[in-house]
């Protein structure tokens, strides 16, 4: 057979198996101890699920549909589908029924593979709305043994038939993985839907590899980096990365033990290389000043003295300026004292490569990081154009931008503010939507629906969604999303909703942390008993209004928050609230709590609630609080 022109995932895996036999490609804990699984036994797994594939009728063209946890099984049928001509389409574990429904329906396809009972029972309940589904694989079979269904499957009976066909066809595998190029579909991603259904991005292997080897040129990999898997696979963020870039440059991917112990299991990697979303890098400050006041009396002697020389160290770096000898050396010490210890407790010893996206990171957060030697950087990107598009590089790190263009990117900004962008890793178009399609390429370029501008750095500043960018009564813009960015910078707020389009002034609907906040109660020995409770207290609001009060002295005054109040209970994805991204479905929000937000602009001081609340478990429970309305002071 002719070598193999490495232009997609399958060959790329067939290239690092030839070239890294035995080296660790996928590692996984289970029950506490962690599997190892070689370049070889990667590509062998692949194959022979492959070919059970193909026996079940698979083929060039088909779709095959991946519901689960992070898992070796995922990019397994990943990789498999795409050997033999079909894309894959990734489900967010935690989707409702009628999210599964509609994408597995939408997206054709052939196979559904699930991790475990759970997610097998989700495709069961609604197996008669998916007539086009012909198998139900599931890799997990614990609680399966008693189900009748003539579509289920173990992966391992699949992969057993396609290990058969190959002792038998010994090159079927490889010729099928010939006849696929760079241009084929490689992926359907549906995007998070804040308005609506979500649309399915088609992306080929050339965009995806696209972007891995641009990014790779300005922010480098290595084959023997480790890069720990806790984002979901459905999310184009952890596809570029657990998929994609790990193929193109050869690194292994770490799957935790659970989605709970992913920063348990960072800790014990040790990662060279890590993206996760803004509040996974707020989560870990908010733990570590949570920590500290409840340490000793001298370690947080230490801690308050010796950050603030990391402050001014990684300041000066970051400036173009060299610390002085001085400043090196107190430096040295605050690394010998707090840093190093604080980096190992963190699992953060080894990183070289630190990225954040999906949202914007607070300021103070990038300073943490930055102060004990964390090379954090932001990213900006979208599905349709295959994850990134702008990157921060080495030290040229600047809080309030997305930093420049990575190579072969063009950016430009249109006359109405919004950001266009163009390169080789654009999407194909939306499945099956071709209104859409032509809307998103117009011009030849990829119109990204964010406002935005450059910095006289050449830096990439994002403002909001343009939609989002609103007026108020007296015809004064505003950016929602910028200021619930800078609320959600504050640890005690965890969702933040500004109201204010077409009325007198600005209002919020606002979340708090549940986990932070409480830490906070119990050390001021303020009892309660449940998040409602928490929300409703009165020191709470105290609290959150100094950091509103705060974010409000840096906005223009028309631009400020009159009133808020605190929600009783979390925005949640199961509510339709939240995308699966964590993305606020603005006008869902605003229909559902519209006698909330009438009585922000009203002359009430408290609202009265009664409403029933639905919980992950599908349990329900009805709520009678007495919602305050603050209002702060204008000007």
């Amino acid at each position: 057979m002719e070598p193999l022109a490495e232009d997609t995932f399958p060959k790329l895996l067939i290239k690092n198996a030839e070239r890294m036999a035995s080296r660790t490609a996928l590692r996984e804990k289970k029950l506490g101890i962690w599997h190892e699984t070689s370049w070889t036994a990667y590509r062998d797994d692949v194959r022979d699920f492959a070919l059970g594939l193909l026996g079940l009728g698979v083929g060039r063209g088909d779709k095959v549909a991946i519901l689960g946890d992070n898992r070796p099984f995922w990019v397994c049928a990943e990789l498999a589908a795409q050997s033999i001509g079909a894309a894959s389409v990734g489900l967010y574990q935690d989707s409702n029924l009628n999210e599964v429904a509609y994408v597995i329906d939408h997206c054709d396809a052939k196979v559904v593979v699930a991790e475990d009972q759970e997610q097998v029972d989700k495709i069961l309940e609604m197996i008669g709305r998916l007539p086009k589904v012909k198998a139900i694989i599931y890799d997990d079979p614990r609680g399966l043994r008693g189900y009748d269904s003539d579509k289920l499957q173990s992966f391992a009976a699949v992969k057993e038939q396609g290990r058969k066909r190959h002792a038998t066809e010994p090159g079927l595998w490889l010729d099928e993985v010939g006849k696929g190029n760079g241009e084929d579909l490689a992926l359907i991603c549906y995007t998070s839907g804040t308005t609506g259904f979500p649309k399915g991005a088609m992306l080929s292997f050339r965009n995806l590899l696209t972007m891995a080897l641009s990014l790779h040129e300005v922010d480098p990999r290595r084959p023997e980096d480790e890069f720990v898997s806790f984002l979901p696979l459905a999310w184009i963020g952890e596809q570029m990365m657990s998929v994609a870039t790990a193929l193109a440059i050869g690194f292994a991917i770490n799957f935790p033990e659970e989605p709970e112990t992913a920063q348990e299991n960072i800790r014990e990697i040790g990662p060279d290389l890590l993206f996760g979303p803004p509040r996974f890098w707020e989560n870990l400050t908010s733990a570590v000043q949570v920590k500290v006041m409840d340490t000793t009396p001298f370690k947080r002697f230490l801690y308050e003295r010796m950050l603030p020389i990391g402050y001014r160290y990684s300041q000066e770096k970051l400036e173009g300026r060299s610390p002085s000898f001085w400043l090196r050396a107190q430096y040295g010490l605050a690394w010998l004292l707090l840093f190093r210890a604080l980096k190992d407790r963190l699992g953060v010893s080894n990183l070289r490569s630190a990225s954040t996206g999906g949202a914007a990171l607070g300021p103070d957060v990038f300073r943490f990081f930055h102060a004990m030697g964390v090379p954090l950087r932001q990213i900006y990107g979208q599905t349709e154009i295959s994850g990134i598009s702008c990157v921060h590089r080495g030290d040229e790190i600047r809080f309030h931008t997305v930093g420049k263009p990575i190579p072969g990117t063009e950016v430009r900004i249109a006359e109405d503010g919004e950001i266009l962008s163009r390169s080789r890793a654009v999407f194909i178009g939306y499945y099956k939507n071709a209104e859409a399609t032509e809307e998103a390429l117009a011009q030849g370029w990829l119109h990204s629906g964010d406002a935005g501008h450059f910095s006289e750095e050449g830096h990439l500043v994002v403002i909001d969604r343009l939609k989002d960018v609103l007026r108020l009564a007296d015809g004064t813009h505003f950016s929602p999303q910028f200021i619930e960015n800078r609320l959600k910078f504050s640890p005690y707020v965890k969702e933040a909703v500004v109201i204010g389009k077409g009325r007198p002034f600005l209002t919020a609907l606002v979340c708090i942390d549940r986990e932070t906040v409480g830490k906070w109660a119990e050390a001021r020995k303020l009892s309660y008993t449940t998040y409602t409770d928490l929300s409703a207290k009165r020191d709470v609001y105290d609290l959150v209004q100094k950091e509103i009060d705060s974010v409000n002295a840096t906005l223009p005054a028309a631009a400020r928050i009159r009133k808020f109040v605190l929600l009783y209970k979390e925005l949640d994805a199961d509510d339709e609230e939240l995308t699966r991204t964590r993305k606020v479905r603005r006008a869902f929000v605003e229909e559902r709590y519209q006698t909330i937000i009438a009585a922000l602009y009203g002359e009430v001081d408290h609202i009265a609630i009664d409403t029933t609340i639905r919980f992950q478990d599908g349990k329900t429970a009805r709520i009678k609080s007495d919602l305050a309305v603050r209002e702060l002071r204008a000007g």
